[in-house]
C-alpha cells in the first residue's frame, strides 16, 4: 500500500507563473490604412468623364473684364467723393449730380454681376482642373462635385473652404511657388469681404458726411477687391503655364566626371613623385644603383640577358 514518489532534493520549485488577462479584444475606430493598396485598371465604360472645364482664353477673358469692371467702379466712386467735396461750397448742376450718381450706380450693378460671373467661372475650372490631376495620378478626388460647389459658392463659407481646395489642388501637382500667392489672395480676399460689408452696412446714410463716408468705404472696396482678382490671375496663370500630365520636377541623370588618362587616381602615388621605385626611375649621373636597375630589367625580359647565379663578373 505503499507510493514512491521522486522529489527533486533542495528546495521545492517555485510555482508556474500566472498569464496575465488579455483584456478585451483590440477593435480600430476607423478602418485601417497600414495595408497594401490594390489597384485596378478600369475598362473605358467604367471610366466617368472627367468634367470639362471653361477653356483657358474664356476664363482669361472673364477676369479681364472684371478687372476693367472694378477698376471703372472705384474711378466712378472716387470721382463721385470729389464732386460730394466739391458740394459742400459750390451748387452743381443737375445733369453733373445726377450722372455722378447714376453712373456709379450701374458701375456697382455691372461689378456684382461680374464678381458672381467670375466666381462660378473660376469654380467649374477648379473642379476640371481638380479631376484631371487627380485621374493623372490615378485616385478619384476625394471631395465630391457639389461640396466642391458648394465650398466655393456659398457667401462667408467660401472664405474657409475654397483657398482649401486650391492648396489642395497646388500640393497635388506640386507646384511648391504657388503657395504664398494663394496665401496673399486668401489674406486680399478676407479683407476685401470684410470691407465689402462695411460698405454695405453704411450705405443707409442720409445725412451728407455719411453720404461721404460711404462712398469712400465703396471706394476702398473696388480696390481690394480688384488687388484680390490680380491675384487670383497670377495664381491663375501659374497652374495654366504648366499642364497636369507635366511633371513639376524633372530628375535629369548626370554622368560621372571621366578622369584624364595622363592623370592617375589621387590614391596612387604618381611615377615621378615621392614615392616611386628606384627600379622603375631612369639612371642619374653619380648613382651606381640607378645604373645597374636597366640591366637588371632586360635581364628579366624574354629573349634577354641571361642571369648570372652565384657569379661575380670579373675584376
Amino acid at each position: 500500500g505503499f507510493r514512491w514518489v521522486a522529489v527533486r532534493p533542495g528546495a521545492p520549485p517555485p510555482p508556474p507563473p500566472r498569464r496575465r488577462p488579455l483584456g478585451p479584444t483590440p477593435r480600430y475606430e476607423v478602418i485601417p490604412r497600414w495595408g497594401l493598396v490594390d489597384r485596378f485598371d478600369q475598362d473605358e465604360s467604367q471610366r466617368e468623364a472627367a468634367p470639362a472645364g471653361p477653356s483657358s482664353g474664356f476664363v482669361t477673358s472673364v477676369l479681364l473684364g472684371t478687372q476693367i469692371i472694378l477698376g471703372v467702379a472705384a474711378l466712378l466712386h472716387l470721382l463721385r467723393y470729389v464732386l460730394l467735396i466739391i458740394n459742400r461750397t459750390t451748387l452743381l448742376p443737375y445733369w453733373l449730380a445726377w450722372a455722378a450718381t447714376w453712373f456709379g450706380v450701374v458701375a456697382s450693378v455691372l461689378a456684382m454681376f461680374a464678381v458672381v460671373g467670375l466666381v462660378l467661372v473660376l469654380t467649374d475650372w477648379l473642379i476640371a482642373r481638380r479631376a484631371a490631376a487627380f485621374a493623372h495620378h490615378g485616385q478619384p478626388d476625394p471631395r465630391g462635385v457639389w461640396a466642391l460647389r458648394a465650398g466655393c459658392l456659398i457667401p462667408l463659407v467660401n472664405l474657409l473652404w475654397a483657398p482649401v481646395f486650391v492648396i489642395e489642388l497646388a500640393r497635388l501637382e506640386q507646384r511648391t511657388e504657388l503657395r504664398r500667392p494663394i496665401v496673399a489672395w486668401w489674406m486680399v480676399w478676407v479683407a476685401s469681404t470684410v470691407v465689402s460689408i462695411f460698405s454695405i452696412a453704411t450705405s443707409f446714410a442720409t445725412d451728407a458726411q455719411g453720404i461721404g463716408n460711404n462712398t469712400l468705404t465703396t471706394t476702398i472696396a473696388y480696390l481690394v477687391a480688384l488687388a484680390a482678382v490680380l491675384l487670383v490671375m497670377k495664381i491663375y496663370r501659374g497652374f495654366e503655364r504648366q499642364p497636369v500630365t507635366r511633371p513639376s520636377r524633372r530628375w535629369v541623370v548626370v554622368a560621372e566626371r571621366p578622369g584624364r588618362p595622363d592623370q592617375p587616381p589621387p590614391d596612387q602615388p604618381r611615377p615621378d613623385g615621392p614615392g616611386r621605385d628606384d627600379a622603375a626611375s631612369p639612371a642619374e649621373p653619380g648613382n651606381p644603383d640607378h645604373a645597374a636597375a636597366p640591366a637588371a630589367a632586360s635581364a628579366d625580359a624574354p629573349g634577354g640577358a641571361v642571369e648570372n647565379t652565384g657569379q661575380n663578373p670579373a675584376a
